[in-house]
């Protein structure tokens, strides 16, 4: 049976068309600050951070991959390129021989330091200083409703 599909009204596409166009430009704004000023590009720094966060400065991959909102084959090549620069390691669990753990070095420690001024500078810039405190509430709100109805589609088989 074909039915006819739900066209989003001229609210909501006005709404849709313009959360598109944050996520490309913001994205592209961070990369750009990131590259210029410390050689990483957004995702690089996404997973250095994330790591940072962590116990031990540590990550299975496949968390990480969840956490840094990319996939496991993405994130393998960013690590394997972080690897070569000293500022991530990975090995196995020594519980588990099926999964990997990425580790962010000293390093990377330093690295995500040193970059971290400049990336909430940009992030300020742009987001922060530019709303509300209950303007920023309300999008918080908003995106994580958002991303509950991603995360919750059994399309996308948890990979978000």
């Amino acid at each position: 049976m074909n039915e006819e599909p739900q066209w989003l009204d001229e609210e909501e596409l006005e709404a849709f068309m313009s959360l598109m166009a944050v996520n490309i430009r913001l994205t592209a704004v961070l990369d750009a600050q990131l590259r210029e000023d410390a050689g990483l590009s957004f995702f690089d720094y996404t997973v250095m951070s994330r790591l940072s966060e962590a116990p031990e400065r540590r990550m299975r991959m496949r968390e990480l991959a969840i956490t840094a909102n990319g996939s496991l084959s993405r994130l393998s090549q960013v690590v394997t390129r972080l690897e070569k620069k000293d500022w991530v390691e990975r090995f196995p669990d020594p519980n588990d021989g099926r999964t990997t753990f990425a580790k962010l070095t000293d390093a990377g420690w330093d690295k995500v330091v040193a970059s971290a001024p400049g990336h909430a500078h940009q992030a300020r810039a742009v987001v922060a200083d530019k709303l509300t405190r209950s303007q920023i509430r309300t999008m918080t709100q908003v995106n994580n409703r958002i991303i509950k109805a991603i995360e919750e589609d059994p399309r996308f088989g948890g990979r978000f």
